[in-house]
């Protein structure tokens, strides 16, 4: 075999082309690296927001929380099923919760945005045992006062701590606290007095869901029978991580297809470059592919010599590329939430299963550009090429 550091030299000696092609490499990596690193973050912002011992009761039918609407009589029925837990004091381990939806105007540009508000009661910190107030205090119950999630402190108009914001026309909000939760989808909505949503929008009476912290996991499909067997109640439960991850299931398709058609271009592109380098390379070097099939290398060495060369180029590409993107990692991303139709924001999640499948995409992306030019190079007739 010819040694790799021949073709190392071959690719210093022509610095311009092989950086050309490096950083076209560069930029695809960059792309598909990123795309995963956002599908990553995606899956782990909505999966941190699941609770393993808490279960989501919805109306049937409903797949998310704004589309269902369960009646008050039925709360006190889904917090008497067995498995529910409950806290020393003897009261159940459960909030119901209304969703609704608020349009408002983002800052730093003309355009606007829904917001998801969850109308939430006076113990739902007690309830989300991950959710806490890092600025200001909890809303009072029974007032028009709320709190914002850190995620979306500051992207809208009047959404800050100190501010206020209409909830509906002529209806006020004032902001008197701002929480976070470990970084999940809960960080970008709203969370007001539950009461308070239910009269600002004609929702009396009603609730969107029902949460139930259980006794332990196990007893999920006991609850489950024992809640959906009353049919006269028409509702269903499912585990809170099974919820949220049909959720992402939808962003995460549209996200991943957006950004591999355009890796798919790039990709193109950068496939095209490697190959007019090597196939440069082996016109500028055919005396040497003459001399070096004169000393006894075999056709099979030189189109491996060359795929060599090629793949190096591309990894050199690449691991520039997914160090490049690594700074993503200090990025948040806003985009719309197709299963509650409000904004979210999802940072970047640096993996290394992404980075090192950006990488075996640049990979093959050399063993593309330099598989046609080795061929033509290893066909080359010896005496023909030494004349060159």
């Amino acid at each position: 075999m010819i040694p790799l550091s021949y073709n190392i030299r071959n690719l210093a000696v022509r610095k311009r082309t092989s950086a050309a092609a490096a950083v076209g490499l560069a930029l695809v990596v960059f792309v598909v690296a990123g795309v995963l690193m956002l599908s990553h973050g995606i899956r782990k912002t909505l999966g941190r927001s699941a609770d393993p011992d808490v279960a989501i009761v919805l109306r049937k039918g409903a797949d998310v929380e704004l589309a269902s609407s369960i009646e008050e009589p039925s709360v006190g029925l889904v917090t008497a099923t067995p498995g529910v837990a409950r806290r020393p004091d003897g009261s159940v381990e459960a909030v119901a919760e209304l969703m609704v939806v608020v349009l408002l105007d983002k800052l730093g540009t003309d355009g606007f945005s829904n917001v998801q508000v969850r109308g939430v009661p006076e113990d739902v910190f007690k309830f989300r045992r991950s959710a806490r107030i890092v600025a200001g205090r909890p809303p009072r119950a029974g007032t028009d006062e709320v709190a914002v999630g850190q995620a979306i402190r500051g992207r809208f108009r009047g959404v800050d701590l100190g501010q206020s914001f209409e909830l509906k026309k002529n209806r006020q909000v004032n902001v008197v606290g701002v929480f976070e939760d470990g970084g999940s989808s809960f960080e970008s909505e709203v969370w007001a007095d539950l009461n308070t949503i239910r009269t600002a929008f004609g929702r009396e009476g009603l609730v969107s869901s029902v949460r139930v912290r259980l006794e332990s996991p196990t007893k999920f499909d006991g609850f489950k029978a024992s809640l959906e067997q009353n049919r006269q109640l028409n509702l269903e439960a499912s585990k809170e991580a099974d919820y949220f991850e049909k959720q992402s299931q939808g962003i995460t398709i549209f996200i991943s297809a957006l950004g591999f058609v355009i890796a798919f271009f790039f990709g193109i592109g950068a496939i095209i470059g490697a190959m007019i380098t090597m196939y440069a390379a082996v016109a500028n070097r055919q005396r040497e592919i003459g001399t070096l099939r004169a000393l006894g290398f075999s056709r099979t060495s030189i189109v491996m010599s060359f795929l060599a060369e090629s793949i190096f180029l591309a990894l050199v590409g690449g691991a520039v590329g997914a160090v490049a993107s690594l700074g993503l990692g200090f990025v948040k991303f806003s985009m719309m939430n197709y299963a509650s139709w409000s904004e979210i924001v999802i940072d970047f999640e640096p993996s290394v299963s992404s980075i090192v499948g950006a990488i075996v995409v640049a990979g093959v992306m050399g063993l593309l550009g330099g598989f046609f030019p080795a061929v033509r190079a290893a066909r080359m007739n010896p005496v023909m090429a030494m004349r060159a």
